[in-house]
């Protein structure tokens, strides 16, 4: 009997008491079982794959969203009458064309084309100051009198045709015995021809005065200039001559100033400024 029993307890010994081998097996493996664990858990494909699954879920439900509602608007605004206009403050937009009676006129017709420079241009030239004494009245100048201011009459009126001027006024007054001064409008047919022409006179003026001259203040660059020649003009049995000129140009129209000082004294810059200004101003 007590050898049944010592056999009993050996086993139980055995059981419960593993060699040092056994423990060593064991121990090693409990601890590889949490180093797998960790590694899973830092795995970081797992949780990626999840976050992007879900931003594709919410971009596509807020774009259903937004379509849906798009739809939705449509479909609204589709059963809705639509909304009347205001009523035009003006009832009638195109008046009736009249037909021509007495007061018709170019400048009736072209009312809303029409421009001051279309009217007579000789009303656009200045006045002669008070105290001087007008010579030639306000009036127009045919193209083949005009023609007469160059050396070669011929050629100037072919000049003149081909530059397309329309139509040129003039005035002149004198100042004492000493001053005469003349005004005059060139109006070509449009700007191109009135700026070409307005240039090459101003080359001939600084040539004739033998100066640069000096700009008109507040006129665009090169569309205004004055020069006052450098040396008087003398002829065997007449006093000196000394000439101020001045070119400037507004639209189609050329401005030309022509100041005689008849006793050959200098003539200020400022005097034949101010003129151009005042005839510039008119326009």
């Amino acid at each position: 009997m007590e050898h049944e029993q010592t056999i009993p307890e050996q086993r139980k010994e055995a059981e419960t008491s593993p060699d040092s081998d056994t423990r060593d097996q064991l121990s090693t493996s409990d601890a590889a079982e949490p180093d797998a664990e960790v590694e899973a858990a830092a795995d970081p494909v797992v949780p990626r794959r999840r976050r992007g699954r879900t931003t594709l879920l919410i971009a596509g439900a807020a774009a259903l969203g937004v379509l849906a509602g798009t739809v939705t608007g449509y479909a609204i605004q589709y059963d809705r009458e639509p909304t009347p206009l205001p009523p035009l403050a003006q009832t009638v937009v195109t008046p009736k064309a009249l037909a021509p009676d007495a007061t018709t006129s170019n400048k009736t017709i072209n009312a809303n084309r029409w421009h001051k420079t279309d009217d007579d241009l000789a009303k656009l030239l200045i006045e002669a100051p008070k105290g001087a004494k007008v010579v030639d009245g306000a009036g127009y100048e045919s193209l083949d009198w005009f023609a007469t201011n160059y050396e070669s009459p011929g050629e100037g009126l072919h000049h003149i045709l081909d530059d397309d001027l329309r139509r040129v006024v003039s005035t002149s007054w004198s100042e004492g015995e000493d001053i005469e001064v003349e005004v005059r409008l060139l109006q070509f047919r449009d700007r191109r021809t009135a700026e070409y022409n307005q240039r090459h006179q101003a080359t001939y003026r600084q040539e004739e005065a033998a100066n640069a001259g000096a700009a008109i203040p507040g006129v665009a660059d090169g569309a205004g200039h004055v020069w006052v020649a450098s040396k008087a003009e003398e002829k065997p049995g007449y006093y000196p001559l000394r000439v101020g000129t001045a070119e400037a140009r507004r639209g189609d129209v050329v401005v030309e100033i022509f100041y005689y000082e008849k006793r050959g004294r200098n003539i200020a810059e400022d005097v034949l400024i101010d003129l151009a200004k005042r005839q510039l101003e008119r326009l």
